[in-house]
């Protein structure tokens, strides 16, 4: 590969980034070469003359005397940048993640690298893993988990505006950019919003996903309106604890499910009927209700269609999936056929109630985080904590999440 005039015609430079096989073969022209980083030893790279302008503008240096008539030789010498982080290595429920070192992601222009202070951990992280959405979340092992992140920014790209090295963030990082168990994350800065000042780095890591799910169903979705009556199911977990308040503020009154060790707790947040689902049934209680949020299984979310009043939405966080969720995921024809097959059952009972159905999976959106911002700087909205694990322990962060006893959130700290 190399040749005659291969010291002359080399180009050095340390390159940042890293490429998906060390196989020099895969990289058929030096743009996709550039940026590459992880390598163990400086590699040679055959790529085409057409493309030395472009290692020019970028600063890269080739031999003038290099007299090859179609190809030159680059040689790359690497810095390695490492990182550690917990990876899903195959979609599994009994492997664990796998405490590894990788390298520290890539910065593009309009993003912001996050030295990761401290992670919270979601039931949908142990969905992921699990394989549970891989039909419209088709991460490809081995990748990094975690969906919310608080930290100090250490880079930005040459497009941001909106932050600048040192400043503390939170953001749930946007689907196929999650990450945040991890040293370092990359996100885009419209996904981030600046943290709390009132809020610890653990308080704020344990917001952003709950935060953005409450919001986006009871205000983009149900519109709630003060005076409305809005049932909120699993009160004392992560999304309910942020909810209820949330649906207080807005002047609804608040229904909710939880055991009787958590009744204090729901009602300190602002519920006004507490049901303990170990002793009651809720359906006979609750009646003409504007809007359920949804977060539990295929019965509960039955009994619930049957409480609205006539116009009244339910909004499942747990499925099953729709049409229109799909339509907005852009997932292709099958899977929208899939998933019409499986929500068919629910979609016609809302019907035949003449009540609405939908599905949601909450959205990345830094312009609402920092809305919830200003309601836990004036004091509103509290964040709930129940556990914060080391980093080391994230395993077992996880575990305590899917046994599903949580009163509020449970947080990894690195910091």
């Amino acid at each position: 590969m190399e040749g005659r005039n291969s010291e002359k015609c080399a180009i050095k430079y340390p390159a940042i980034g890293r490429p998906k096989t060390q196989a020099a073969k895969a990289y058929p022209n030096w743009q996709k070469a550039y940026g590459v980083r992880n390598f163990y030893s400086p590699r040679v790279w055959l790529a085409p003359r057409s493309i030395l302008p472009f290692a020019h503008k970028n600063k890269v240096v080739a031999n003038p005397e290099c007299n090859h008539s179609k190809f030159a030789t680059i040689k790359i010498k690497i810095n390695q940048i490492k990182m550690h982080a917990f990876i899903v290595k195959h979609y599994s429920k009994r492997e664990k993640l796998q405490l590894s070192e990788t390298a520290e992601p890539i910065v593009k222009e309009n993003e912001v690298l996050v030295q990761v202070y401290a992670a919270g951990v979601n039931l949908l992280d142990s969905k992921i893993r699990n394989g549970e959405f891989k039909l419209i979340l088709p991460y490809k092992p081995p990748f990094i988990l975690g969906h919310d992140v608080a930290g100090v920014v250490t880079k930005t790209g040459s497009s941001v505006s909106k932050f600048k090295v040192g400043d503390e963030v939170y953001a749930r990082p946007a689907d196929h950019r999650i990450g945040t168990f991890a040293e370092y994350i990359s996100i885009n800065e419209n996904d981030a919003a600046f943290k709390p000042k009132n809020l610890s780095m653990h308080e704020a890591a344990s917001i952003p996903l709950v935060g953005l799910t409450a919001w986006q169903a009871l205000i983009e979705k149900a519109n709630l309106k003060k005076g409305q009556k809005v049932f909120i199911q699993a009160g004392s977990g992560g999304v309910g604890t942020f909810a209820i308040q949330l649906a207080k503020h807005l002047g609804a009154t608040v229904a909710t499910t939880t055991s009787a060790t958590n009744i204090d707790l729901v009602k300190s947040l602002g519920a006004d009927i507490v049901i303990d689902y170990k002793q009651d049934d809720f359906e006979p209680m609750l009646k003409d209700y504007d809007v359920v949020l949804n977060s539990q299984d295929e019965k509960t979310l039955e009994k619930s269609l049957r409480i609205l009043k006539p116009g009244g939405k339910l909004i499942s966080i747990s499925g099953p999936p729709d049409v229109n969720f799909a339509n907005e995921m852009g997932t292709p024809w099958f899977v929208k056929l899939i998933l019409k097959v499986l929500s068919s059952g629910v979609r016609k009972k809302a019907k035949r109630l003449g009540v609405d159905y939908s599905f949601l999976f909450m959205k990345a959106d830094g312009e609402q985080l920092s809305q919830i911002t200003k309601l836990i700087e004036s004091g509103i909205i509290k964040p709930v904590m129940d556990k914060v694990f080391p980093f080391e322990q994230t395993n077992e962060a996880l575990a305590y999440v899917e046994a599903g006893r949580a009163k509020g959130k449970v947080v990894v700290a690195m910091k």
